[in-house]
């Protein structure tokens, strides 16, 4: 039996950029440049720069890893909810009708105000589920939240101005955003489970926008035009964006939204930590208000909402 195989790394496959000239605006065009040249090549995108302390990402790191090492029992105090929040299990998702469920748990949860509060308006949005333990991952994990969503605020201010769009376009329905945010754990995966077994198996990401930090472990495989899959490592100080469906469908097809998978074939146990940006629920997403009125879209228009409802339908087992 042997591990799902990829190509090594090709750094001119998927670029390193610095979004500190976007984010102090000293040279914002020329960030979005190079943002918006990426996104229509793979669509993936080591940045750094970003601005995220250190401290916030090992605090988050330091509670997830707690978490998941506890006993199922008291795991399942937070067992994901109607509103995909929580907890899910192994077996709990997978990627395509016919593959192997993923060799993954999670923790969700998503935006909240300063009280603690969700809006109660979506089928994806509801009050976040924290467990009693560890201590502090609320904070922790609220933290990292916030800090991430800065960042992915700032990724789509870049490659509004790369469309040659007011540097807000697709930052106007965000006062209360359809975000979410989870720890992924992947446990260590035996050579036996065969070349079929992914932490997560191939898949494109819903959304708006992925933004990634990954530890030193590696095992994201991204797949390339010629559908060869390559590596893409960690990189010490960068997080890794991807472009997600909805961006891919906003800019009718200009931006890439592209394949990509896990294996964990390190003999350890592996921790992501993702933000999912979405806007608000009822955002239109129409390329004609990119391209103008009379542009004829591949796709209709549809709400940020209804498109990730039919996803989630999709993937998630506890949802069938």
């Amino acid at each position: 039996m042997v591990y799902a195989e990829a190509k090594q790394f090709d750094p001119t496959a998927i670029p390193v950029v610095d979004i500190s000239p976007l984010r102090n605006g000293s040279a914002p065009h020329q960030v979005a440049q190079a943002l918006h040249a990426a996104s229509q090549n793979l669509g993936f995108i080591y940045v750094n720069g970003h601005g995220i302390p250190d401290s916030v990402i090992n605090a988050a790191r330091n509670v997830a890893m707690e978490f998941f090492r506890a006993d199922s029992e008291q795991k399942a105090k937070v067992s994901i909810s109607e509103q995909h929040r929580g907890w899910l299990g192994l077996g709990g998702a997978k990627m395509q009708d016919d593959a192997r469920t993923d060799l993954k748990e999670s923790f969700i949860w998503g935006y909240q105000n300063a009280a603690g509060k969700t809006p109660q308006d979506h089928p994806l949005r509801g009050s976040n589920q924290w467990p009693e333990q560890p201590d502090g991952m609320e904070a922790a994990a609220m933290a990292y939240f916030t800090h991430a969503q800065t960042v992915a605020h700032y990724l789509m201010r870049g490659l509004a101005l790369g469309l040659s769009l007011e540097e807000d376009f697709f930052l106007r329905f965000c006062d209360q955003p359809l975000s979410r945010a989870s720890f992924v754990y992947y446990p260590t995966q035996d050579e036996t489970l065969g070349a079929e077994q992914f932490g997560v198996g191939p898949h494109t990401d819903f959304g708006v926008l992925t933004v990634l930090y990954q530890d030193e472990i590696g095992g994201l495989q991204v797949q390339t035009v010629d559908g060869e899959w390559i590596h893409a490592p960690p990189i010490a100080g960068t997080l890794l964006v991807n472009v997600g469906d909805l961006l891919h469908r906003w800019t009718d097809g200009a931006y890439k939204s592209t394949p990509h998978r896990v294996v964990n074939r390190s003999g350890r146990e592996r921790l992501s930590l993702v933000l999912a940006f979405d806007p608000e629920p009822e955002t239109p997403v129409d390329a004609r208000d990119i391209y103008g009125a009379d542009y004829i879209a591949q796709q209709p228009a549809i709400s940020c909402g209804d498109y990730l409802i039919w996803r989630f339908g999709k993937a998630f087992a506890y949802r069938k």
